[in-house]
Order: C-alpha cells, then sequence, then structure tokens
C-alpha cells in the first residue's frame, strides 16, 4: 500500500483528494495536516466524509510515501522550506509554485526537481520522477485542447479562447466574488488576457512544438455553477475537418481520460469524473475545439492521483473510475 500524506486537508483539492483516496485500493492515508483542523474529524471540513472515516486532521508530519501538497499559491515552497519532512517522500504539489520554476532549492540545500504532470504529454517522465508539479485547472483544459496541433506544426495563426469556470475553481476562502448572492445567476470575465496559467500553457506547447507558438487570447469567465470547465478555442487553418478529427484521435489513442467525441458535448458528462472531452469542428476557415474538463478532478485532485498512480507503478486509472452525473 501507498502511505499518503496530504498537507493543506481542509479546502477543496484537499476533500476531493480525500474521497478519491479512501477508495483507492492502493493507498491508504497516513495522515492529513492542517493547522486550523487539528484533532478535528476529517468529516468536520467535509460533511460528505461522515460516515466513511473517522479520521482526524493533525498538525504533525509523520511518515508518507507520498505527500499531496493541496496549499495556497506560494504555500508549498514555503511549507517546504519550513518543515523537514520524515525520509525522502515523493511530492506531487497542487499549487503553481514548481509549474514553471521546476528546480526547488531548499535552505537546508537540499535540491528537488518538479517534473510537470500533464500525463497527455509527460507520462514518461511522470513515471521516474520523485516530484511532480500538478497543471492548472485552466491550463490543463486549454492545453489538451491545443497540444495535438502543436505536436503537428499546425499552430500557426493566434488562437482565440474562451473558458467558463465553477466558483470551486477560486478557493474555499470567502470573497466577494464568491458569495452565493453575487456569484448566483450571474457571470463575469476576470484577468482578460493575463490569466496566471498562460504562462505554463505557452511552456508545455512550446516544448512540444519545439517552436514559439503564436498569441494565446484567453478570457476566463466565473460561472454560476459549482464545479467544471467549458472551454472553446478557435483558430484559422486549411486542414479539414476530417484531417483534424483523425489527428486529434490519433494523438489521443493511448490517453487514459482524455477522449475525441464526434457529438456535441455537456459539461456533466465530466463533472465529478476524471475525463476530458473534445470535440473538433470546422466553421469555414477556422478550427473549433471545445474541451471541458472538471476542475477539481482532472484539473487538480483527479490529475493529482493519477500522476501518484504512474508515479509507484499502477495502472494510471487504479482509483479513478469516477461517474458523472449527467443527468
Amino acid at each position: 500500500m501507498i502511505r499518503v500524506g496530504i498537507i493543506g486537508g481542509a479546502g477543496y483539492t484537499g476533500g476531493e483528494l480525500l474521497r478519491i483516496l479512501l477508495r483507492h485500493p492502493d493507498a491508504e492515508i497516513a495522515f492529513v495536516y492542517s493547522n486550523s483542523h487539528a484533532g478535528k474529524p476529517l468529516y468536520a471540513a467535509h460533511d460528505d466524509l461522515y460516515g466513511d472515516t473517522e479520521l482526524c486532521f493533525t498538525d504533525r508530519l509523520s511518515a508518507a510515501d507520498i505527500l499531496f501538497l493541496c496549499m495556497g499559491h506560494g504555500k508549498s515552497a514555503e511549507f517546504l522550506n519550513e518543515n523537514p519532512l520524515i525520509g525522502r517522500p515523493c511530492i506531487i504539489d497542487l499549487s503553481q509554485d514548481f509549474r514553471n520554476d521546476p528546480v526547488f532549492l531548499a535552505k537546508g540545500g537540499e535540491r528537488r526537481e518538479f517534473v510537470y504532470g500533464l500525463p497527455e504529454c509527460n507520462c514518461d517522465r511522470i513515471r521516474q520522477a520523485r516530484c511532480v508539479a500538478n497543471p492548472g485547472c485552466f491550463a490543463t483544459a486549454l492545453q489538451l485542447a491545443l497540444l495535438p496541433l502543436a505536436h503537428a506544426g499546425l499552430l500557426v495563426d493566434e488562437v482565440h479562447v474562451n473558458g467558463v469556470t465553477g466558483s470551486t475553481g477560486a478557493g474555499q476562502s470567502p470573497s466577494a466574488a464568491t458569495h452565493f448572492s453575487w456569484r448566483n445567476s450571474n457571470i463575469s470575465i476576470y484577468k482578460p488576457f493575463t490569466h496566471q496559467h498562460l504562462k505554463e500553457v505557452r511552456r508545455t506547447l512550446e516544448t512540444i512544438a519545439a517552436k514559439p507558438v503564436p498569441e494565446l487570447n484567453f478570457l476566463p469567465v466565473r460561472g454560476d455553477f459549482t464545479r467544471g470547465i467549458f472551454l472553446t478555442a478557435y483558430m484559422h487553418t486549411d486542414v479539414t475537418e476530417d484531417e483534424l478529427s483523425a489527428l486529434y484521435k490519433s494523438y489521443y489513442d493511448s490517453a487514459a481520460f482524455t477522449f475525441v467525441r464526434n457529438e456535441e458535448i455537456s459539461l456533466k458528462e465530466v463533472t465529478g469524473t476524471n475525463k476530458c472531452l473534445l470535440r473538433v469542428e470546422k466553421h469555414g476557415n477556422k478550427a473549433l475545439i471545445t474541451s471541458i474538463i472538471d476542475n477539481l478532478t482532472k484539473g487538480a485532485s483527479g490529475q493529482a492521483v493519477q500522476n501518484m498512480n504512474l508515479m509507484f507503478g499502477l495502472n494510471e486509472k487504479t482509483g479513478l473510475n469516477l461517474k458523472a452525473i449527467a443527468f
């Protein structure tokens, strides 16, 4: 059994990780670390775990084979600097701390290098890694929409992207933009053209394409629903719809969770699962790619478990046979 430690288990990603790992056949939870909830049962923060486990949060570290860092951005590096780890566990970081700056030098001189954890393009490196930087949620949906084009050298014109995300993408700490009375029956744009995930997206695409990629014009939108990302990207191309469809299906032929459909896709088909569904269309001289994921599973905790499976030599689907509620 893989002994798992979770750092920052009281938030949305920590809760989603617990729901998956409590039912993972090859993992056991060694401890769940939280300063604010130490001594309380896990269901004090995650009501839906009542009756599933009597585990309690702790403010002490213990031995584990792997640590999941589920804290806010900037907190992972701080935690690793301030807390000596027991042994040398593997690490999966769910913040953005090591996505673009993969080499971490701790205060004590210890060096760790984080591999970018997008299995659809980095599977072999993840299998060999001891530290993984889990991709961002928008970054996952956007990269999966564009990877086949980058790989084929077809990202030659600027890309226009619109992505709508659920409220859980903003984290559990309340703010004006997550308050129910503001978010309900409402929609708004934020960080137009400047979203923090664009840096990691560009880095991956340029690595795959082996050259600079065109402008990515990204408009992120706050949706009035809880979870999920519905993203569309379009660009000019002379490639036919049949050629595009064949290209995408070939690229994702061996992918465990990414699927290309000919039919119209909708968000409920992936909510609660680790799937990404893609649809490729051609309208005149424009290619339109739709990409949908659950921001908390494939966009965060589910993908983190997928990466753990790869790191420990398991089938990457282990523990991730999750059911959508598509009605």
